[in-house]
């Protein structure tokens, strides 16, 4: 999801996450309104990352992790060994395994960001929402991520839908791609015919050149303006 700050993409979110009810129309999940289903049904089919999310103090990764399998406990039962096989798998997936032990609290930005997914994958669903994972990470940790999520997609198959402000991010990491304006959806299809100069300027206000990436063959956005001014390397000339 992509669209410019306010256009809505959080709340498209949630409302498919059922942290929102919509006040038109029905979200359904399996053919099913998602708003009708019971709470544990809906957790073990999908999981909600929201955007900075906070653990409580003393918390370690494994704690977390093993937060992610209260879908399937009954009543006060403790974790099976199945539950505990799948924690480990979820940990192992998002190279988090060696920080069991750490509280979340001593970890940098990306690895905080790779417990949370872990919680979210013991879940074990097959559709994994994200708003906005990259937020207040370096570009290094934000491709480590998106390259983290891609992998659960590919080789995991789960469906993951993120809210991205990063173009050539979304880009780079999308099948496919729905652009949010004003609340309502505006443009959706793949990167090829989404992103697009005209799509910049009506979406962003922003005046840019489409160029194909020369590695990785893909739409690049070049921005050189907003709202039809023209950027000035040298602010005299503005």
């Amino acid at each position: 999801l992509i669209g410019a700050n306010g256009s809505g993409k959080s709340t498209v979110l949630k409302t498919l996450a059922r942290l929102l009810t919509p006040l038109e129309g029905v979200v359904y999940l399996d053919g099913e309104s998602i708003h009708r289903m019971p709470t544990k049904s809906v957790a073990q089919k999908l999981a909600m990352l929201p955007q900075g999310a906070q653990t409580p103090a003393g918390i370690t990764v494994q704690d977390l992790a093993e937060y992610g399998r209260y879908p399937y406990r009954a009543g006060l039962s403790g974790l099976t060994a199945k539950d505990d096989e799948i924690v480990r798998w979820a940990l192992k997936s998002t190279n988090t395994l060696a920080l069991a032990d750490r509280e979340m609290d001593q970890l940098s930005g990306g690895q905080r960001q790779r417990a949370w997914i872990a919680m979210a994958l013991a879940q074990k669903t097959g559709i994994l929402f994200l708003d906005e994972p990259t937020t207040y990470l370096d570009i290094s940790h934000q491709l480590e991520i998106l390259q983290l999520l891609r992998e659960l997609n590919v080789q995991q198959g789960v469906t993951v839908v993120m809210v991205l402000h990063d173009l050539n991010h979304a880009i780079m990491f999308s099948d496919y791609l729905v652009t949010i304006k004003d609340g309502k959806k505006y443009l959706e299809g793949s990167p090829e015919e989404v992103v697009t100069p005209h799509m910049l300027q009506e979406v962003f206000d922003v005046e840019a050149e489409v160029i194909q990436h020369p590695v990785l063959h893909v739409p690049v956005c070049l921005p050189y303006g907003v709202r039809g001014q023209t950027f000035a390397k040298d602010m005299k000339e503005v």
